[in-house]
């Protein structure tokens, strides 16, 4: 375990104590959820390993890990939207961080050019359109803030299908 982190010993210690001991899954990963400071809107949705978190803590910019890419991976590093964390919780038990950041540049998240990587909803109840294709899903943000062409360049997309 890292030196920042202490040990699991109790529940009580866990949920109710003041030491950072946090729960990595069986992959060795915590999820995040990352919400604008300012506004409250959930941006994104990532994952850290222990290095990640332990990075993040030490430069109070947002590290992550790439599922994707198996590799640490700092965001803005590419494109310049750095996130300067504001404030890093983590939930009772441990087992989920969220971070609340202040987003460099155009304040954009998504690697898809949106400023949330949440930029489309799933109309549920009488608003659902169903067809025999599946759902369909609503654009909830109409324009890109910026385009990943032009800052990632020929980088392939770090989305696996």
């Amino acid at each position: 375990m890292n030196r920042l982190f202490s040990p699991r010993t109790t529940v009580e210690q866990v949920e109710e104590g003041s030491q950072l001991a946090p729960k990595f899954d069986s992959n060795g990963l915590i999820p995040v959820v990352t919400t604008d400071v300012n506004t409250g809107e959930v941006l994104m949705h990532a994952y850290m390993n222990e290095e990640a978190l332990v990075k993040t803590i030490q430069t109070g910019e947002a590290h992550y890990y790439s599922r994707s890419r198996q590799q640490l991976w700092h965001k803005g590093g590419t494109s310049g939207l750095v996130q300067k964390v504001q404030q890093l919780l983590i939930d009772d038990d441990q087992d989920c961080v969220w971070m609340r950041v202040e987003v460099a540049g155009s304040g954009a998240s998504c690697h898809v050019g949106y400023r949330s990587c949440f930029y489309r909803s799933i109309p549920v109840g009488e608003n659902a359109v169903l067809s025999e294709e599946g759902v369909y899903l609503q654009f909830t943000e109409t324009e890109k803030t910026f385009e990943p062409q032009v800052v990632y360049g020929d980088a392939p997309n770090p989305t696996q299908l």
